[in-house]
């Protein structure tokens, strides 16, 4: 099995990062076969540009078009295809993923690779897999702030194929550390929960 663990924070005791070792520990534990983990750390990935967006344009017209600015983008789109199994360590920002996340996204979601548009919609190509999301998020997401995170990124992983989403939530992370201590009780019970009721993850 390979897992691929996706770090949006440089800081490796970041809450988010924590959340998400936690979720690959118990994945490890339950899983039938020692895992393979690949760390790709995106906090510094480049956004695409100008030359990606030609590169793509001169593809779409002519398939052995000059491609070498989508050498990045295929490489990662061959990573994520490679994964039996995603995790993805990711604060909120601006009650959204942070633009390191959304640089990762633009370069894996393109058209002719990983979905294919036709007039009823965009349909996804890869294979669904699990995805399991370790967001922390300073407030509380139970209405008292816009949450576009969940839900942008279980639509933006439909469009390519992937169905098999799961979050888990540290809400509250700068609310003192009483209630911080209360999250991370209920988050870990969640985690071991699920991995024990899917062995097969």
């Amino acid at each position: 099995m390979n897992i691929l663990l996706i770090r949006t924070s440089n800081r490796a005791l970041s809450i988010s990062n924590k959340l998400a070792d936690k979720v690959l520990q118990t994945c490890q534990e339950t899983a039938h076969t020692v895992p393979n983990v690949q760390i790709l750390n995106v906090y510094d990935l480049p956004h695409i540009d100008k030359d990606y967006a030609e590169s793509l344009r001169s593809r779409h017209d002519n398939d052995d078009a000059n491609s070498a600015s989508l050498l990045l983008s295929d490489a990662l789109i061959q990573q994520l295809v490679s994964a039996d199994v995603v995790i993805i360590a990711t604060p909120m920002h601006n009650f959204t993923v942070p633009s390191c996340l959304k640089a990762w996204i633009d370069h894996v979601v393109r058209i002719g690779k990983t979905f294919t548009a036709t007039p009823e919609g965009k349909i996804g190509t890869l294979i669904d897999r699990p995805v399991y999301i370790a967001v922390s998020a300073g407030g509380l997401l139970d209405g008292r702030q816009p949450d576009f995170l969940q839900n942008y990124l279980q639509t933006i992983f439909e469009t390519i194929g992937i169905n098999s989403l799961k979050f888990f939530v540290i809400q509250g992370s700068v609310m003192g550390e009483n209630h911080l201590e209360q999250e991370w009780l209920s988050i870990k019970q969640k985690i071991d929960a699920h991995f024990h009721q899917n062995k097969s993850l």
